[in-house]
């Protein structure tokens, strides 16, 4: 048997960090959203019972360090179902270490998968329950649409959609620590937090504008993407309505209310970055293909 998923990318209108929590964790005030940024996830029964991954990316490795594995494992534990052998392939089209949960997609489209093969029925509560013991955007990737996320972000609140626009992402060579970008949080010292209140209210309404005024992300204050100034100068003067760093990073985005403008922002961003692309806000994360 086989099944195919679509997983789409996801970036942050908003990331707030509140605390770091006593298991060393961090207290997260987030705004996410998918984009219409693919990787296409196709998982099939084999007769070998192992799980074995293959990827179109050669840099990504395909062992058990792979969140796909990973995910595939944790839904096995999960529902005491025997893997009498499963092969899993990663068409990679979100860029990986990009803070757009890339690999949270995909283990998120194997545990949709897997459920559909085996038919275990299980309801997207348990699903994420599943997705979290493998990774904190693993639930949102499930869910999708436009969500508030809290905790370690796996607490899911769904928002109204967001209004049509088009989202410009440029993603820098370099990559980021996520786990170098958190502990850079715990050092600093006067921090600003966020207008979080702000932000859920715009959101609320569906007010897109308003919602751009307010994207921001508090990894900005912590790490450097030497990149990120000049992306942004030219998202902005190209008409942004907001240019904000997505995740841990290196990705910036910029929301724009008029197409023509998103595509001349992406043209000119092409020599700055060789990863740009144009997408729009989508209503799920996983599209079911087979």
């Amino acid at each position: 048997m086989k099944a195919e998923y679509k997983a789409a990318a996801k970036i942050n209108l908003m990331l707030d960090i509140l605390r770091t929590l006593d298991n060393g964790y961090h207290s997260l005030f987030m705004v996410m959203q998918s984009v219409g940024l693919y990787d296409t996830v196709s998982v099939e029964t084999t007769d070998d019972k192992k799980i074995t991954i293959t990827c179109s990316e050669a840099a990504l490795p395909c062992d058990k360090s792979n969140i796909a594995y990973k995910a595939a494992q944790a839904f096995f534990d999960y529902t005491k179902i025997k893997n009498t052998g499963i092969k899993i392939h990663i068409e990679k089209n979100i860029p990986f270490a990009a803070g757009m949960a890339g690999g949270s997609a995909d283990g998120a489209a194997v545990i949709a998968a897997l459920n559909d093969i085996f038919s275990a029925g299980l309801t997207l509560k348990e699903l994420c329950a599943i997705g979290v013991k493998v990774g904190a955007d693993v639930p949102f990737c499930l869910t999708g649409g436009t969500c508030v996320a809290q905790n370690i972000g796996e607490i899911l609140s769904p928002l109204p959609d967001l209004t049509d626009c088009r989202i410009v992402l440029a993603k820098p060579e370099r990559g980021v620590s996520t786990k170098e970008a958190y502990s850079a949080f715990d050092t600093a010292q006067n921090i600003r937090h966020l207008d979080t209140c702000g932000m859920l209210y715009a959101a609320s309404q569906g007010d897109l504008y308003e919602m751009c005024r307010r994207c921001k992300n508090i990894f900005e204050q912590l790490i450097e993407v030497p990149e990120r100034v000049p992306i942004k100068s030219v998202l902005n003067r190209y008409g942004a309505l907001a240019a904000c760093m997505s995740g841990s990073g290196p990705t910036v985005y910029g929301i724009f209310d008029d197409e023509s403008k998103a595509e001349c922002a992406a043209e000119s961003l092409k020599s700055i970055v060789k990863q740009v692309y144009v997408t729009k806000p989508v209503k799920s994360g996983l599209e079911k293909i087979l």
